[in-house]
């Protein structure tokens, strides 16, 4: 019962959440939402910039249960291709998209 809440209330907190956007082209590589961080840092290098939150997580009841941290990591890869930008949930690639 637990498990489940902690993952409504994650799901919830995390709007937009998406899985396996597609795959995005770093230098001769490519990495999708599937790929770990490990293997996003070897393929991709380090992000451009990074941003991190630390939010708590409450149950139903109103009980904290724990904390989340969401990163957002972005890689500008030139004039000729849109930035990616990475969404990262406590350690976990979330979702990859374009960014403007």
């Amino acid at each position: 019962m637990r498990v489940k809440t902690t993952a409504f209330v994650l799901a919830a907190l995390v709007p937009g959440l998406s899985f396996a956007d597609g795959y995005y082209r770093c230098g001769s590589s490519l990495v999708s939402a599937d790929s770990s961080v490990a293997e996003l840092l070897k393929k991709c290098g380090k992000p451009s910039s990074q941003q991190s939150v630390t939010s708590d997580v409450y149950a139903e009841n109103h009980v904290k249960v724990g904390t989340m941290t969401t990163e957002t990591w972005r890689y500008d890869r030139g004039t000729t291709a849109p930035p990616m930008i990475v969404t990262i949930v406590d350690g976990k690639i979330q979702s990859i998209e374009e960014g403007k």
